[in-house]
């Protein structure tokens, strides 16, 4: 007969390889399909993301606070989706850990990369954009200054 001890790690375990191995590939994917699109449709797979995230987290604090009962009473009464709803909330702990701390932890991760990476992309185009700022000013002079003062070594 198996101790509790042992389903909780195995648990654990199952719980840690489905995280990372959701995350990778799920950041495989938004990671190298983000980078290749422009800024509109990279903001859009942002958005897709965080409502992932949050939807998930409604569905498992949902199931931890619904009360079983109310639901056996839809069930009598036929109502689609009500004998769905009573085995998610007998398994309430395992839902709610793999939708608000696998999905929504991953998703959380996801979108902090993707933010970076549209602000990477805005400050490239932002900064590209400016041709005549000061500091691009500055840095041509000095280059300038560089060469001159490789020629005039060379030139001797």
């Amino acid at each position: 007969m198996p101790k509790k001890g042992d389903s909780k790690s195995h648990w654990v375990i199952q719980a840690f390889c489905l995280t990372f191995v959701l995350s990778l590939l799920m950041s495989y994917i938004t990671t190298n399909g983000i980078s290749n699109l422009n800024i509109i449709p990279a903001i859009l797979i942002l958005i897709v993301v965080i409502f992932i995230g949050i939807i998930t987290d409604i569905i498992g604090v949902a199931v931890t606070v619904a009360d079983e009962a109310e639901f056996h009473a839809k069930a009598s009464k036929k109502l689609k989706g009500s004998k769905t709803s009573i085995k998610l909330i007998r398994n309430a702990s395992i839902v709610a850990n793999i939708c608000a701390d696998v999905i929504g932890d991953v998703c959380g991760v996801l979108s902090g990369a993707i933010s970076a990476m549209i602000t990477a992309k805005l400050m490239r185009r932002l900064w590209f954009a400016r041709e005549h700022t000061t500091y691009n000013k500055c840095i041509s002079s000095l280059n300038d200054c560089r060469r001159k003062s490789n020629r005039k070594k060379y030139s001797e």
